[in-house]
Parts: structure tokens; C-alpha cells; sequence
């Protein structure tokens, strides 16, 4: 291990061998880190958190603390982070509130400076969040999102897969998968192509998710008739997640913006 003779980590931490561990970062009693895993300078990593693989964690990161909540009154916390993320400076990732519960952060994300990740939060696997972006508790943000800079995400709010969120959002309600997002409140105003192709998706399935999107969004139809309109006509994944995921939500979904809004 390539500890810092100024860190401060408890014998009773689990470290893989070739963990890094920069100056002056405390690492507290019960702490899993896996292999090739590099902590930076200052950091501060409490009981209940385990780390997985190939992370990069940068100067003054907090992760794993008591949750912001005005209820809370101590107990154990949990945050569970996977495997080849890169968390830079001054993020802050909190333990959970529910007695049994845990933060989750996937594999393979990138949170930028500054950001916070609430108590109790889910976030999925090759999600991109912008510098300054505050996650309230509880929130599900779905794999592959990306979240603007200055983004402001209530509590209990879902972010579905392949989304991206525009920069200084306010985020209410639950924003569809593969959608984009903007403005305060957040408003739909487009399928998110850019990101669909990007992530491989093909001409043909990209049209097909343009329809359903119409469907919803676009048709004039109530929010019971889009979503059987959908069901009787578009019999593939993605259609069906993006159905799954309306219907689930409990704060409702965001409603359409003509155009983006800034």
C-alpha cells in the first residue's frame, strides 16, 4: 500500500495492497477499498463505506458522513461505490438515513467538482454529473444520464436511462428515459438523439423511440391513452422500459416544453 506517513488510516480498514492514500486523508475503521484505487490529498472516508476497483478519488472528497436530514439520530451509515469511477474535488457522497439502507454509486461515472449525492441516493453505471450539481436524498438516477452544471435534483426524483439534464435545472418530477430536460421548472422538450447514437443505437430504433416519445409528449392524448397507445404498438425494450418507468412514477413526470427552456 502507498500510504501518505501523513494519512490516517485505521488498522482496522481493509486496503487492497496497491491502494494510494494522499497526505493528510483520514480513513476510519471498517473501510473496503479494492485494487488500484488512488485517494488524493485530504479526503475523508467514514465507517460503512466500501470502494471497489479502480477509482479515482481526488483532493478533499467527503464520503460516507452522517445524512443531511433533520431527522436523523445517528446510527450506522452505508455507501456502496463501484468499480472505475473518477470523483474529483471537493464532492461530497453521504451515508444512508434508513435504518438497513445505502448510497450506491455504479461503475464506471464521472462526478465533477463540487457536486453533493444525497443520503439514500441510486446512482446507476456510466453517469455523467457536471460540476455544482445538489442531489437531494433518494433520488434513482438510471445508467448512461448525463446532469448539466448547477443542476438542483428534488428528493425522491427519477432520472431515467440515457437522459441529460441542461445546466441550472430545476428538477421536480421524474424525467423519462432517453428525454432532455431543461429549465426551472424542468420541462421535456426533446428526445435525446445525440446521446442514442452515441450510445450505439441505430437509425431504425432511434425512429422507433422518436414515436414513442410523439406518442407521449407530442399526440395531445391523455396520459392513460399515450400509455396504451404505446403498449398496443411498440413492442420493443426500450418502449417498454420507457412505460415501465412513467407508470411507476409517484412525483408524475415532467411535462413538455415546445422548446428548450433556458
Amino acid at each position: 500500500m502507498l500510504i501518505d506517513r501523513y494519512a490516517v488510516v485505521s488498522p482496522k480498514a481493509e486496503l487492497a495492497e496497491d491502494v494510494e492514500v494522499g497526505p493528510f486523508t483520514i480513513i476510519e475503521e471498517g473501510v473496503i477499498i479494492g485494487r488500484g484505487t488512488k485517494i488524493g490529498a485530504s479526503c475523508y472516508i467514514a465507517r460503512g463505506t466500501v470502494i471497489g476497483e479502480y477509482n479515482r478519488i481526488f483532493h478533499h472528497v467527503v464520503i460516507g458522513t452522517e445524512p443531511q436530514h433533520l431527522s436523523y439520530r445517528g446510527g450506522a451509515t452505508s455507501v456502496r461505490i463501484g468499480n472505475r469511477n473518477v470523483i474529483r474535488e471537493f464532492v461530497s457522497i453521504h451515508g444512508s438515513y434508513e435504518e438497513g439502507g445505502c448510497t450506491v454509486i455504479g461503475d464506471d461515472c464521472y462526478i465533477m467538482a463540487s457536486s453533493h449525492v444525497g443520503h439514500d441516493c441510486k446512482i446507476g453505471n456510466g453517469i455523467i454529473i457536471t460540476s455544482f450539481v445538489g442531489i437531494s436524498g433518494h433520488v434513482v438516477i438510471e445508467d448512461k444520464a448525463v446532469i448539466g452544471g448547477h443542476v438542483g435534483i428534488h428528493q425522491f426524483v427519477r432520472i431515467g436511462t440515457l437522459t441529460m439534464i441542461s445546466g441550472a435545472s430545476g428538477v421536480g418530477q421524474d424525467v423519462p428515459p432517453y428525454t432532455m430536460a431543461a429549465g426551472r421548472p424542468a420541462k421535456v422538450y426533446s428526445l435525446n438523439v445525440v446521446g442514442l447514437r452515441r450510445a450505439g443505437f441505430d437509425e431504425e430504433k432511434r425512429l422507433l423511440l422518436k414515436r414513442v416519445f410523439d406518442a407521449f409528449y407530442r399526440k395531445g392524448m391523455t396520459f392513460s391513452e399515450a400509455i396504451k397507445y404505446i403498449e398496443e404498438n411498440y413492442d420493443f425494450p426500450e418502449a417498454k422500459h420507457f412505460v415501465e418507468f412513467v407508470k411507476n412514477s409517484k412525483r408524475g413526470v415532467c411535462g413538455f416544453a415546445r422548446k428548450k427552456e433556458s
